[in-house]
């Protein structure tokens, strides 16, 4: 499996957001490159999770509408007399 990349900028944001939620509910400095590092972490440990839960999700929505599809092509079928 490929590495989960995040956009810089996104990176930076989740970086902001952690150390903010550890400062505000921890009461714990966490900032600059410890922060980075954390949310290296987090993608690297949790985000595989997060992904396939996402993917697992998609699948059965796609399944979901093939079936229906699979129903809606047997609805249009016409019998054969033979």
């Amino acid at each position: 499996m490929s590495r989960i990349e995040l956009s810089k900028p996104a990176h930076d944001a989740l970086a902001k957001a952690v150390s903010g939620y550890l400062k505000e509910q921890l009461d714990l400095e966490v900032e600059g490159f410890d922060a980075v590092f954390l949310v290296d972490f987090i993608v690297e440990t949790m985000g595989p999770v997060f992904y396939n839960q996402g993917l697992a999700d998609a699948q059965a929505i796609i399944k979901g509408r093939l079936e229906a599809i699979t129903d809606a092509i047997y609805e249009i079928e016409k019998p054969v007399k033979i």
